[in-house]
């Protein structure tokens, strides 16, 4: 069976819940390998073992001295070397420039913003506000393949996660562009917004930076908090959690808008969420076409109540 390579999304050793998810859909194509940059390795052995890693790859942390190109010039080489059926990664910016300078340097095809993959590496895509699902593969060469955080259920199934150290020769031209300090964000206890299974974002809506609806919203859900280009924009909350085309792309079990007006911009960022609730005042609002559930009133007024209604039933 053809080895498909995963490419570990990690901090300080532990494994985040995408590359779970990533080693569920490689289980379906053939034999799952973990391709892991960095140190901590034996911290996230364990996660990998319990999704179905066969094998873990370990290339040196000097790879991350860079930004994305050697890492690309490594799954490059592992790809040649191992006869590999498929690459995925997760569909993050860094990730996404990743899949497609490995496609490139491998002469074959990348599919972004994957939500599923079977068997025959045929990718799922869902456009147009879930309205419309399309199908795509890569016919020639190794197929690389960008997937959505919260798109594919991961389910556990043992691997033997056998470590085996890598090495790749990195180009000069890969060693241009180079990392010369790292600042360290402090995790607060909210999920992390492209991992949560709850996303609960705030809009031009809101009025102000007083952000407390939405995020006394969002934490008796349990879920994170986000913010449309306009909120940004506004200097309401910091640019790090705008949702949206320029911004970052989820797809949780469930995104409530607050006060957003549902521009194709920021439908772009969330339009595959499983669930979708608006509240807005504004009836005409775009936000409704693509809403599941949706209530025309005041947020200041209506997210409180539903707020207090959720504490009520815990």
């Amino acid at each position: 069976m053809a080895e498909v390579l995963v490419l570990v999304d990690h901090v300080d050793g532990q494994v985040k819940k995408v590359t779970s998810e990533l080693l569920t859909a490689a289980r379906r194509i053939g034999e799952p390998a973990a391709v892991w940059v960095g140190d901590g390795v034996e911290s996230g052995k364990a996660t990998l073992a319990e999704y179905g890693a066969e094998k873990v790859y370990v290339a040196s942390a000097e790879l991350n001295d860079h930004v994305v190109a050697p890492k690309a010039e490594l799954l490059t080489k592992l790809a040649q070397d191992k006869g590999a059926a498929a690459i995925l990664v997760s569909a993050t910016a860094e990730n996404k420039e990743i899949a497609g300078r490995t496609a490139v340097k491998l002469g074959s095809g990348v599919l972004t913003d994957v939500v599923d993959v079977d068997a025959d590496v045929v990718a799922e895509h869902s456009i147009f506000g879930g309205s419309v699902i399309t199908h795509a593969r890569v016919r020639t060469g190794v197929p690389v393949v960008a997937v959505r955080p919260n798109s594919i259920p991961a389910e556990p199934s043992s691997g033997a996660a056998a470590e085996e150290a890598v090495s790749v020769e990195v180009s000069d031209a890969a060693k241009t562009a180079k990392v010369i300090e790292r600042v360290h964000e402090e995790q607060g206890e909210r999920p992390e917004l492209t991992e949560a299974a709850v996303v609960v974002s705030g809009g031009r809506g809101v009025g102000s930076d007083d952000f407390s609806v939405v995020e006394n919203l969002a934490d008796v859900l349990g879920g994170a908090v986000g913010a449309s280009r306009a909120a940004v924009d506004s200097g309401w909350y910091p640019n790090q959690f705008q949702v949206g085309q320029t911004g970052k792309t989820v797809s949780p079990n469930l995104y409530v808008a607050l006060g957003i007006s549902g521009a194709i911009q920021h439908r772009a960022g969330m339009q595959t969420a499983k669930n979708i609730v608006a509240i807005n005042k504004d009836p005409e609002a775009p936000i409704f076409e693509l809403a599941d559930f949706g209530v025309v009133g005041d947020l200041h007024t209506v997210a409180p109540q539903l707020t207090e209604e959720i504490k009520k039933r815990k």
